[in-house]
Order: structure tokens, then sequence, then C-alpha cells
């Protein structure tokens, strides 16, 4: 299958533009020679007016295609390109004329084949430059349009095109017909040459380019007016090919819209300036409005701020002044000003009364943007600008001007909105730094969480003689409960369980501490209290002074079924004897590891062993459990929780705890939080040595 090469629009209408206008230079050449011989050329009139028709068209088309493909937009790129066309039009107008008139009185100055061709450019001329003119009026006047606009422009063009075909009814006499075309045309011209809402987007040295590219279109325009129906009012030519609607009409569009355009960017270069200000203070705003980037640091906003202020109140020199409640006062940013003129003004400003209190915390709500006269060489009026966050100042510009009195009520309101939303972005810089900082600290804290249960053994040991279980749960991310056991060999294993003073951070820091400790003391086969004694030696030399760890130490000996007890200030452990069915909370005195940090600590230590029986159950746990609170500030209790042991005695360590932690959970509430860290560790005894 051949494939065809793409159609290139614009190329193929300026070749058929070309290929028509010389089909009409022909077609108008022949009916010359007909008329100098006094003989039928054999083309009709109808035939060049088809021609030309054809010309209007491809003419049409091909800047059609060119202008809307090139449009960027640019209003004065738009205004010069038709300008331009004008120019070129108007130079080869002269340059024929002066090469004719350089021919003097020699018969081919009088050739009317010459005259002929040069009336062909001209016409070719008129119709390019008109045609491409009035399309580029089409995107101006198309700028932010809206479905009447659109309508009016279709209309206007359909008008135009049944103008082109006018001439087949009326030919070239002035009839109704024309003249009535002329006012339908006319009239929509008119309508659609008041749109003209470009203009006020115009910078004021754009206003001037385009003022100075209006009048070369209008010069151009007259020009081609008067040349065309006065110098060429006399000549005969075969065919009259300017005496047609659709140019007379397009003449008049053209003319009109560039005069309307010109008259109003005239009238509007006095308020050009009050627009690109308003046009610079949403800018400002906008840009203030998005400087709260991470990336962005509040120096980058204030400067911002300083830029927009000065550029709204037109200020000669200014500074910004930052404060804190740790920092005193200090100056972040100047312009055009110096550090001894700076001090010089505030001694000034110290003395007028307007401005005693001024930034008192108590003003803070009512904190508006002020203005004084002062005495100074330099400057004589001062505006200050409050910067204040969360009823804060924080700081404050300071813009001077030369003349007296020079901040007005529109600066002041300009001003205090740029003061507002800055700090509003400062503002959010802040929270959103806060934010990344404290997303930062949850990930580390999710890091010091996973530490912690990797400092809680994943197994507990023990034998076949009893059977253990154990949990733990922090208030925060991490807590200070700790517990671990140790084998010492086949029939004696230690068990522990510890509370850190205080949660958090630094309680599971000091939990860490207290593994380290117990893991290198308990390999010295050292008994519950010498490890107590030991325990608080080493912990008194890393623990601060507010802080100490209470624990209860057991070492379980299988072989002879007795365990030895030592307590450093914990909670005491609830003891189940299956002989008797009776709990009772094991009465052992002792203090916390950390509160008295010499010799006298061995005076406080007690240890106790006793025998245990198949059947029996310890269950150690924290004060968190006993003194979490329901809604009505009732604590759990140590009673709540031999209750559960006596009626639960006989499931597993497992179902026990279970059994404990859901009853807490529905004591407390299952919405409410248990505001401390709690643990718990429940032992139960299967069988003797004799029994296996």
């Amino acid at each position: 299958m051949i494939k065809l090469p793409p159609i290139h629009i614009g190329k193929l209408s300026l070749l058929l533009a070309i290929l028509v206008w010389l089909a009409l230079l022909f077609v108008n050449l022949v009916r010359l020679v007909g008329l100098l011989n006094q003989m039928d050329s054999g083309f009709a009139i109808e035939f060049s007016w088809i021609l030309q028709i054809l010309f209007f068209i491809t003419v049409y088309g091909f800047y059609n295609y060119s202008i809307t493909k090139n449009s960027q937009g640019d209003f004065l790129n738009l205004i010069w390109r038709g300008a331009s066309t004008g120019l070129f039009a108007v130079a080869t107008f002269l340059i024929m004329d002066l090469f004719i008139s350089s021919l003097g009185e020699s018969k081919l100055a009088r050739d009317p084949f010459l005259h002929v061709f040069f009336y062909h450019i001209r016409f070719g001329l008129i119709t390019i430059f008109l045609i491409s003119t009035s399309l580029l009026w089409q995107h101006l006047i198309l700028y932010q349009k809206t479905k009447r606009v659109v309508k009016q422009w279709q209309a206007f063009e359909i008008a135009m095109l049944v103008g082109m075909f006018l001439v087949f009814f009326s030919g070239n006499d002035s009839e109704y017909p024309f003249f009535f075309g002329m006012a339908l045309l006319g009239i929509l011209a008119l309508i659609l040459s008041t749109n003209l809402k470009w203009i006020p987007y115009l910078t004021f040295k754009e206003k001037w380019k385009s003022l100075l590219f209006l009048a070369i279109i209008i010069s151009t325009v007259s020009f081609l007016l008067w040349y065309t129906f006065s110098i060429e009012k006399d000549q005969n030519y075969p065919v009259n090919l300017t005496w047609n609607l659709f140019l007379i009409s397009l003449f008049w569009f053209v003319l009109v819209y560039a005069v309307l355009s010109f008259l109003v960017t005239l009238f509007n270069l006095p308020t050009s300036s009050v627009f690109e200000q308003k046009l610079t203070e949403a800018i400002n705003f906008q840009r203030l409005s998005q400087s709260i980037q991470p990336e962005e640091n509040e120096e980058q906003v204030l400067d911002i701020l300083m830029d927009s202020c000065m550029s709204a109140s037109y200020a000669d020199a200014a500074w910004l002044s930052m404060k804190s409640k740790d920092t005193p006062e200090r100056t972040i940013n100047e312009r055009f000003i110096d550090a001894t003129t700076r001090e010089e003004i505030n001694d000034l400003i110290q003395q007028d009364k307007a401005l005693q209190g001024w930034d008192s915390d108590k003003l803070t709500d009512n904190l508006k943007p002020i203005s004084i006269r002062i005495h100074h060489p330099s400057f004589e009026s001062v505006l200050f600008v409050p910067l204040v966050i969360n009823k804060s100042v924080i700081g404050k510009i300071v813009l001077c001007k030369e003349v007296r009195d020079g901040f007005n009520k529109e600066m002041l309101n300009i001003i205090s909105t740029f003061g507002r939303q800055a700090c509003i972005a400062v503002e959010n810089h802040r929270l959103l730094n806060q934010a990344i900082l404290n997303e930062r600290y949850q990930e580390e804290l999710k890091i010091a969480q996973r530490v912690q249960k990797s400092l809680l053994p994943a197994k507990l040991d023990h034998n076949q003689f009893f059977d253990i279980s154990a949990y733990s749960n922090a208030a925060d991310e991490v807590g200070g409960d700790y517990y671990d056991t140790y084998k010492l060999d086949e029939d004696r294993y230690v068990l522990i369980i510890g509370d850190v003073s205080g949660k958090g951070t630094s309680a599971a820091f000091h939990m860490s501490q207290m593994k380290g400790i117990f893991h290198s003391l308990i390999q010295l086969n050292l008994s519950p209290s010498e490890f107590m004694i030991k325990a608080n030696a080493a912990l008194s030399k890393c623990l601060e002074r507010n802080h100490f760890i209470t624990a209860s130490v057991f070492i379980i000996d299988t072989s002879q079924q007795t365990i030895c007890h030592s307590r450093a200030g914990h909670v005491p452990t609830l003891f189940h004897q299956e002989a008797e069915n009776k709990s009772a909370y094991l009465e052992i005195d002792g203090l916390g590891l950390g509160i008295l940090r010499n010799k006298q600590y061995e005076n406080h230590v007690v240890e106790k062993t006793f025998a245990y029986q198949p059947g029996d159950v310890l269950v150690m746990f924290t004060d968190g459990i006993v003194e979490a609170k329901n809604d009505k500030s009732i604590q759990f209790g140590y009673e709540r929780i031999r209750s559960l042991l006596e009626v639960n005695q006989k499931l597993s360590p497992q179902e026990i705890q279970t059994k404990i932690i859901d009853s807490l959970h529905s004591f407390v509430g299952g919405d409410r939080v248990i505001d401390d860290d709690y643990s718990l560790m429940v032992v139960k005894f299967t069988q003797s040595i004799k029994e296996s």
C-alpha cells in the first residue's frame, strides 16, 4: 500500500494563493489584450470574480493556520506582525511609484501591461495586510472569550463570506445591496471592536510599544485607503478588484479596532503603574503563600516579605528584627541602610510615645502596622510592621521613607496582609519541620521499641518440674518493666522481675542497664541477697539521682523444692499453696535499688527461703497492674489479683496470665488506657522429683 506524505496545510494554502493570484493576473492581462485590440478575450468577468474569491479564501486559510499555530498569547507580537506587514505593503507601494516616476515620459511609463501588473501586486498586498491583520484582531478579541463574543465573531465571518459573493449580484455598481451589506458589516465590526480585555494585562512599557505599533497600523490603513480610493480612482483597469464589499469592510474593521485599541491603551497609561503594583502585590502574596516547602527556611520567607513590603510601600530603606524568649532582639536583614543610621533611627523611635509598649504581648491581638514621623537627615517617616505568631511578637519590619507621611492607608492594608501571610508561612514552616522531626522521633521510638522487646527473653528457662509464662506492656512506645530468667544448672533457675521509676525512654534505658547487671552478676552464683547488694552498688554509679529500680529475685531449686527470695522495694509476690487452697503475699522487706548508695544498703536486704509443693503457683507482677484505675478512679488492687488466682489456680500459667490481663482491661474499661507499664510472670510447679 502506498503511503502518502503528510499534507502541510500552511504550505498548501500559500501555494494555492500564489497560483490563484498568477491565474488572476493572467486572465486580466488577456482581457487587457482584448480591450486594446477591440476583440473578445474569451474570459467572462465572472471568471475574474471567482479567482478573486479563491484568492481571498486561500490567503485566509494560510494566515489562519500560521497565526493559530504560532500564537503564544503574546499581544505585542501579534500587533507587531500586523504593523510589519503594513510597513512592507506601504514600502512596496512607494517603491513601485518611485519606479514609475523614474521612467519619466517614456513609453514604458505609459505601458498598460506594467500598470496592470503593479495593480495586481497592490491588490495582493492589500488583501494580505487586511486579512492577516483581521485574523490578528480575532485572537485579541477572543482573549478571555465568552459564548456571546464567539457567536458575534462567527456571525461576522459568515457575513464577510456572503460579502465576497455579493459582486455576482451587484457587480461593481453602487446599488442598495452593497450599501446594506456595508452597513451590516460595519455594525458587526464596531461591536467586535469593543472587546479590548487584553489591554489591562499590558505593562506600562508594553503599552507604549503597542501604541507605536497601533499607530503604524492606523497610518498604514489610512495610506492604503487614500491610495486605493484616491490615486487609483480614475485608473482604467480591465477589472476593478479593490472596489469590493469584502475588502472595504476589512478596511473599516482593521481601522476601527486599531483606533479604539490605540485610544483605550492611551487612556490606560496613567493607571498602568497602579495595575502593575496590584499585580506585583498579588504575585508577592502568592510567593509568600507558597514559601512553606520543607527545603525553604524562615530567612527565605522573610526575604520575600521584605521585598514585598518595600515594593508595596515604595520604601527607601528597611530592616527586619527577630526575637524569641531565649534570645534578645537582633537584626537579621537590612536594605539600603547602614548600622549607624539604623541606630540613630532606633534612638528617635524610642522617644516616640505612640510606640511605647507597642509590641507588648498584652496587645498582640490588635497589633497593627503603625506609621510615625521622625526628624532625621535621611528619612522623615517610618512604618513598623509587627510579626505575630500565636499571640507572641517574634519580630518586626521597619520601613523608612525620605518623605513625610509617606505611608498611606492602602499601603498599610496590603503590608498588614503581607505580614500576616508571612507569619502563617513561618508558623507552617515551623510546624512542618516539627512534624518531620516528630516523625523521625517516632521512627526512632519504633526502633527503640524493637530493641527493648529484644531485651526481654524470647524463651523462659525452666525444666519439667515447673511451667512459666510472662507478659509485659509499655504505657509509651518504650517502658521500664523488666523480667528475665537464667539457668544456673539442671536444678536451679533464677527469676527476676523489676520496675524502673518513671516511664518512657529514660526508664527503658535504665531497664537495659538492669539487664546487663543481672546477666553479669547472676553468673557469679550469688544468693538473692548478695545479688541485691552488688546490683545496688553497680546501679548507684550509673543511675541518675532521681531514679531507682525495684526488683524481686527468686532462685528455684527443683531438687530441693525450695524457693530462695529477696525483694528490693518491689510489690509483694503472690504465692498460692494448693495443699491449703489459699493464696497469700510473701511477707519480706527490702529497699529499692539506687535509693541508698552506700554500705548502709546491706542493712535493708532480706532473704527468705521457703518450700513449695506440686500445684503451687507463684505470681509476680509490677505496680502498673495493682495501681491501674477505672473511670471512678478505683484501683485494681491486690485483692482482685488474689481472688483471680484462687479461682483459676487449676489452669496453666498461660491461662492464669490471660485471665488476669483480661480482667485488668475489663476493669479499667475497653477504651481507657492504662497509665503505667505493667508486667506479669506466672510460675506453676507441676511435679516433684519423687513423682518423676
